[in-house]
């Protein structure tokens, strides 16, 4: 009799994913009580332990990891042959997974994301957010379908197709009080050494993550948004370069100052990108919305507003103290 399920294999990896089965159940609409007894019992079949225990806390044993190694080609596999059918049955795919950069917003889709509901048939979306390469790995390596804003051009060795979908410019900024924002001249590489960078952490997993605008031995604080460096470069803790809308609003009102550099940051070329010979009625209704709408203005736009609009909201909680 097979011990192993589909359903089980699930949950092991996401409670693997999330390092508790209390964020396990929640990402899989669960009762907690119905996550511990499919681990216990798959355990009990199976007579190896899966999981050490550390309080709410858990992590894979070696035969955990083993277990997943394999496993998850088995739920990608099935995923996509689940994906087949559907299409083979109704034209439309059952899932479409969309990724961009952390520096777009997704709810600058909410336009596109009604439309499409209103001729999908059961197409469910899901949208992701990576950073640098890491939009570029969740393509290939199938964890999503389409990207739409993807920073920099995409690896060597092919396998998909890229169109350039928009461009920012980046600016130098520092919070006024910051020393850097005294120096009256171009800052140099050795201005900078003595003090800290913020930095967006690359969410690549496959491929090899980029560094950007990093000096050998410079003291660094990674984050793992755009969102969260623009709020610490704002209050002073670091510097960096950040998109010219993030910037502009926050330089106006006098909470940043723009410092002009000896090596400024090339515009970013962002792209629209989609695995080469994969067809599906949501992938092609996707690719002709955003080939006619060009919505990149309103990604990086949105995103730029929300953050700010958040921070106002955190300032005034602060003066109302």
């Amino acid at each position: 009799m097979l011990k192993l399920s589909l359903d089980a294999l699930d949950i092991v990896d996401t409670i693997a994913r999330k390092g508790s089965f209390a964020g396990a159940a929640k990402e899989l609409f669960r009762v907690p009580s119905t996550i511990s007894y499919t681990v216990a019992k798959l355990e009990e079949d199976l007579g190896v332990r899966l999981f050490d225990r550390f309080g709410p806390k858990v992590a894979l044993t070696a035969a955990g990891r083993e277990l997943l190694k394999e496993g998850r080609y088995l739920l990608r596999a099935a995923g996509d042959l689940e994906s087949r059918v559907r299409r083979v049955a109704s034209g439309w795919e059952t899932e479409l997974a969309i990724g961009m950069d952390s520096m777009l917003a997704p709810s600058g889709l909410q336009p596109d994301i009604e439309a499409f509901y209103e001729v999908a048939d059961q197409t469910r979306l899901r949208l992701v957010s990576e950073v640098l390469s890491g939009t570029w790995d969740a393509l290939l390596d199938r964890r999503v379908d389409l990207l739409v804003g993807a920073a920099g051009e995409g690896p060597s060795g092919g396998g998909y197709t890229a169109e350039p979908l928009g461009s920012s410019r980046f600016v130098f900024a520092v919070a006024p009080g910051h020393p850097l924002a005294a120096i009256d001249r171009p800052l140099q590489k050795a201005d900078l050494l003595d003090y800290r960078a913020v930095a967006v952490s690359d969410s690549a997993r496959q491929l090899g993550p980029r560094t950007v605008g990093l000096l050998f031995g410079q003291d660094t604080l990674a984050v793992p948004d755009m969102e969260t460096k623009f709020a610490f470069q704002l209050r002073g803790i670091g510097f960096g370069f950040l998109p010219e809308p993030w910037a502009r609003p926050a330089i106006e009102a006098g909470l940043l100052v723009e410092m002009e550099v000896v090596e400024p940051k090339p515009d970013e070329t962002f792209y629209l990108a989609w695995r080469s010979g994969e067809e599906g009625a949501a992938l092609a209704w996707w690719l002709e919305r955003v080939r006619a709408q060009s919505p990149f203005a309103r990604l990086i736009a949105r995103h730029c507003h929300e953050a700010q609009m958040r921070l106002q909201l955190g300032a005034q909680a602060g003066r109302a103290k």
